[in-house]
Formats: C-alpha cells, structure tokens, sequence
C-alpha cells in the first residue's frame, strides 16, 4: 500500500464557540517514529488538536522499534494512555487523552504509541470497534471494576445512551437481571432485544427508583446502579440501589446543581457512591475478550456519518436524534 502524504482531518481550534470551533482542512500525514503506529480508519486540550478519542482501523506502518504490531493487524486505541493498569492515578489523569492532549480519531490516518492500542474482537466491523474506547471501556469498569457483577445479581441502567447499552449487554452475558429506564416507548422494542427483564418509562413513573426497587427479589434493592444522569437522578439511584450495593455515577445529563445530592444517602442506605474515568488498558482488553466469547454486537445509530459530514453528525448527537453509538466512517 502506497501512502499518501496529505490526508483531511478535523482540528479543534480553541474553546468558547462550541461546534464552530471545528475546522476541516488539509494537513500532512503524520511521520512514524520508532515506537509509533501509523494506522488508517475504515470510518487538558493542547489546542489546535485533531479531535475523536475513539476509533477503529487497520495497521498500515509500524516503527522501527515496535514489536507488538504488524501490517494488517485490526486495532482500536485506549481513551487515557497514561492508564495501562490498575487504579488511576494523578500522573496517569494530567497524562490526558486521545483527541485531546494527543492528535485524535478525526482524521484519515493517525499515528499513536504501539502501548496505546488493543487488538479489536474478531466478531466486530470496524464501525463497531469504534464505538468502544469510551463509552464500552465505562461500562466495563463500572460493572467489573470495584466489584464485579455475579450471576443472579440485579442491575439498574438509565436511558438508552452507549454507556447505558453496553452496560446492559455486559451484564446479562455475565448472567444479571437487568431492569432499564427509557423516556419512550419507541426503544421498548431495543431495550427487549437487548435481554432487559423489566423496562420503565421515567417520564410516566415520578418514583421510578422505588418502582425498579420492587422489581428485586423482597425489594432488597440492586446491586449495581449506572447512574448516568446526575443530581436530578441520584435520589431514584439511592432509592433503588440494595444495602452494600454500588451506585456508579457517569454522567451529569440533568445538570449538576448543588444541594439535590446528600453524600449522607451514602451512609443512610449502606451504599457506594463510584466516580469513574474511563478505565485503563487492561480492563479494554478484559472487555474485549469478553465482546469476543460472548459474541456482543455494540448497538450502533442507523446513521452513519462521512469524515466530511462530521459536524452534521456531533449536531445529530447534541440533538439526541441517535440511539446507541453514532460513528463516522472515514473512507
């Protein structure tokens, strides 16, 4: 494969002016050094910086010095590079992200630090494997991170974002009951697919916490609550989380406004309260065996966006017109 020396790519220019910040343009193809992975996608800001912190392709050029990449080898990249393994630490977090303090996903070809990458599922496009670096890796460590969920126990998902679904479809293929909220019933049908047991509109049911609650065996409550929507959600979370059980907070959907969260609930009901960035290294690759043995398809959009199309699609995703993940298709 000849490569070519230009490629368009999408870069961040600044901070203030939301979408308008993007510019698309022209710009060479990055060199590869001796550690570095020059791949192509069939699909703390260090301003001007190319966007995308997912994304999936093939190996096109590797390094001189890199031992653990070919050409060919199908791979998607880690959202925190400085987070191999093990906990998170302060270097690991100052480190930053892909798409971020790093040239990111955005553009036709990108070249990142062979650590940086884990080998994509055999069952997975690579439209599919795309849409795993963030929001797949959260789910994963949300429920196999701190204590891993069991066979038998209960599982409260919130709405039908990617963070929500992937937590479901880990859950049930590791043999959880899984009770889900959704604000409409045109995603019944998604949410059924997926293996929910028990399906609640929130919009309908002003105590939905408690109603999820009664779901469980003597009302003893869940295991594992993935709290996705913030203060206006914790109170339903707490309500519905089980004495010992886990509350892992994700998401600010409904704001973060002060005063609506007790961290006393946390004492009162015998519960944890779990902030969590992403997870690290190891945990992608612990997801992605588990994706392969389990044959889990990420629920993806029906639209799918081109490079050139990309402002189109983040409008798409700031309009919530998407269910499940929405990707671009680079070529």
């Amino acid at each position: 494969m000849t490569l070519p020396t230009t490629q368009k790519k999408w870069v961040i220019m600044g901070q203030g002016r939301g979408l308008d910040e993007y510019n698309f343009t022209d710009g060479p193809v990055p060199a590869v050094g001796e550690h570095g992975v020059l791949g192509t996608y069939p699909f703390h800001l260090n301003l001007p910086v190319v966007g995308g912190s997912d994304g999936a392709g093939e190996v096109v050029e590797v390094g001189s010095k890199v031992t653990k990449w070919k050409k060919g080898d199908r791979v998607t990249a880690i959202f925190n590079p400085g987070h191999q393994s093990g906990q998170m630490t302060v270097a690991a977090l100052h480190n930053g992200s892909i798409g971020g303090s790093y040239d990111g996903t955005f553009q036709q070809y990108g070249v990142f630090e062979e650590s940086w990458l884990v080998r994509l599922a055999s069952n997975l496009s690579y439209l599919e494997g795309a849409s795993l670096s963030d929001c797949g890796v959260t789910a994963w460590n949300a429920l196999y991170g701190l204590k891993a969920v069991k066979p038998g126990e209960w599982v409260l998902t919130q709405g039908t974002g990617g963070v929500s679904l992937f937590a479901i479809q880990f859950a049930k293929a590791g043999g959880a009951r899984v009770v889900a909220t959704t604000s409409s019933p045109a995603k019944y049908d998604l949410l059924k697919s997926l293996g929910v047991d028990h399906i609640i509109n929130y919009n309908e049911d002003q105590h939905w916490g408690q109603t999820a609650r009664n779901f469980t065996p003597n009302d003893e409550g869940f295991d594992h609550v993935i709290d996705v929507g913030g203060t206006d959600t914790l109170s339903h979370s707490v309500q519905a989380v089980r004495h010992e059980g886990i509350i892992t907070v994700i998401g600010l959907l409904t704001g973060g406004e002060a005063g609506k969260a007790n961290i006393l609930d946390a004492l009162v009901h015998v519960c944890t309260f779990r902030g969590i960035h992403i997870g690290s290294k190891d945990q992608m690759e612990e997801m992605m065996a588990a994706i392969e043995a389990n044959g889990i398809q990420p629920v993806l959009d029906k639209r799918v966006f081109k490079l050139d199309e990309l402002r189109e699609g983040l409008e798409y995703l700031e309009a919530r017109k998407h269910v499940g993940k929405v990707v671009v298709k680079i070529t």
